[in-house]
């Protein structure tokens, strides 16, 4: 029976992930581990903190997984919620998994934390970087109700591989934003079409941001990071430079463009119109000739 994976919970999502039998948590919500900040500010506590983190299998292969709750304050990072990932990032580095994957759900970095979520995210990001060095494997995912904005939307980009259904969200700003910064002119939050149009799977995957366009499903989303496992990873300067120009012909092709649609225009997707409708599989197939690619 198909299992949505926008509203499962941290746990089901890693429980539909993982081998059955083979998980282990690290830091588990018995220890009550909670933020030493939320409580100054009268605000309730989760005694995980809102991500889980532990070691299972996959097919058999070792891997150490995160997954971030975002029903516990939109998945925000803080000072605890970030440790235990930077924690987690470097073990990796002394057990050597198949890989380290990270399921995201994150509205970014906690406020109420303020500069502890800024230092959490550039310690997680420092992390994994310097543990993609030492060869280690990161697998990002996204597909949750908060999706992936703020500080961990750059996490997600310093993965080797990004999975992502058309529910999830990927940016850097999150609608709410930009509609505070600039107006609701410059981007209306409430426009569910637009916000999906701009920051969801399907736009993110035609252009070139996400390697694979998975349906909203816990199953798929299983046989995705397998595969994904399976892929070739690229650390080289001459990665770094194929992203680098591939964002500098973004800039020169769709710099007037005023919408999603004038995008996926310009690419040659065919009957823009439609694309909302597609299915995952027949959108994918379209999309074949026409996406970026680094």
């Amino acid at each position: 029976m198909r299992k949505g994976y926008y509203e499962a919970s941290a746990r089901d999502r890693i429980r539909g992930v993982i081998d059955p039998g083979s998980w282990g948590e690290f830091i588990p919500p018995t220890e009550r581990i909670t933020s030493p900040h939320l409580p100054l500010l009268d605000q309730p506590v989760a005694f995980d903190d809102g991500i889980v983190v532990g070691a299972g299998r996959l097919n058999g292969k070792d891997v150490l997984i995160a997954a971030q709750e975002g029903r516990f304050l939109g998945g925000a990072v803080g000072e605890v919620h970030g440790a235990k990932l930077v924690g987690l990032i470097e073990r990796a580095l002394k057990i050597r998994p198949s890989a380290v994957i990270l399921l995201l759900d994150s509205g970014g970095v906690r406020l109420h934390e303020a500069n502890a979520g800024l230092i959490a995210v550039s310690e997680i990001m420092r992390a994994i970087l310097h543990a993609r060095v030492q060869g280690v494997k990161f697998v990002g995912v996204i597909g949750g109700s908060c999706g992936c904005f703020g500080g961990m939307g750059l996490v997600a980009r310093c993965c080797d591989v990004l999975l992502m259904s058309e529910e999830g969200r990927l940016g850097m700003s999150g609608p709410e934003v930009i509609e505070t910064v600039r107006g609701v002119e410059e981007f209306d939050s409430r426009d569910r079409a637009l916000v999906w149009r701009v920051t969801g799977g399907k736009h993110r995957y035609l252009i070139g941001e996400v390697d694979m366009l998975v349906d909203d499903d816990v199953a798929q989303f299983r046989a995705a990071i397998a595969r994904a496992i399976e892929a070739p990873a690229d650390f080289s300067l001459e990665g770094l430079e194929r992203e680098h120009d591939m964002l500098a012909r973004r800039w020169s092709r769709f710099a007037d463009a005023n919408d999603a649609r004038d995008i996926w225009a310009g690419l040659g997707m065919p009957d823009v119109t439609r694309m909302a409708l597609m299915s995952t599989e027949e959108f994918t197939r379209a999309a074949e000739n026409v996406r970026e690619r680094p």
